[in-house]
């Protein structure tokens, strides 16, 4: 009696393996290799349409840097119809542009405290506002909180002698952030305030 019952249980465990047991095993696989590839191409920012871009210097002992996302011009007008004037605008694609100093610096002359800042403009015909809020973690301007701007600055661009077709943020050792895009460009000093 016992031996039939553990041939009854065998048979049972092994009928079961047979009739769900892959096709579970698939299923799960399947999940978790969905799931990876999302994350990966979540994180492979590189194959976005306005791929992430980064500058960093020195500037007299304090380390800066900017993360961005580069757009394309991709023969459309920008500023005034893509880029309307007079609204803030996360100046790049995607995430809130990022600017870091880990420690205090004097941007045009005034006080700017070691941290993170999402960056953002607000274009005009004739000059451009220069923000840096203390939230750099947003998905471009749509939540921007002005109660939060640690520094706002003006500046007057100019136009550029050859368009850039893809946004551009660089920062140079001897202390400039300089902007440029389809034929607009700025730039701003960077030095330390001690």
């Amino acid at each position: 009696m016992k031996y039939k019952y553990f041939l009854y249980i065998t048979f049972f465990s092994l009928s079961c393996l047979i009739a769900c047991g892959p096709s579970t095993t698939q299923n799960q696989m399947s999940e978790s290799s969905e799931d990876s590839s999302d994350e990966e191409a979540e994180e492979d920012k590189s194959q976005r349409p306005s791929p992430p871009r980064s500058s960093t210097a020195n500037v007299g002992g304090v380390n800066v840097s900017i993360d961005y996302s580069s757009p394309a011009v991709k023969g459309r007008k920008i500023f005034g119809e893509l880029e309307p004037y007079g609204k803030v605008w996360r100046t790049g694609a995607n995430e809130a542009t990022i600017f870091s100093v880990d420690d205090s610096v004097k941007v045009n002359g005034e006080i700017l405290p070691k941290g993170q800042y999402a960056l953002f403009t607000i274009p005009t015909e004739t000059d451009w506002t220069v923000i840096f809020n203390m939230e750099p973690n947003q998905w471009g301007a749509y939540n921007y909180d002005p109660s939060l701007d640690q520094l706002k600055l003006t500046v007057t661009p100019e136009l550029g002698s050859e368009p850039m077709e893809r946004l551009s943020f660089d920062i140079t050792e001897d202390g400039r952030l300089q902007f440029a895009w389809e034929s607009v460009k700025f730039s701003l000093t960077i030095e330390p305030a001690q």
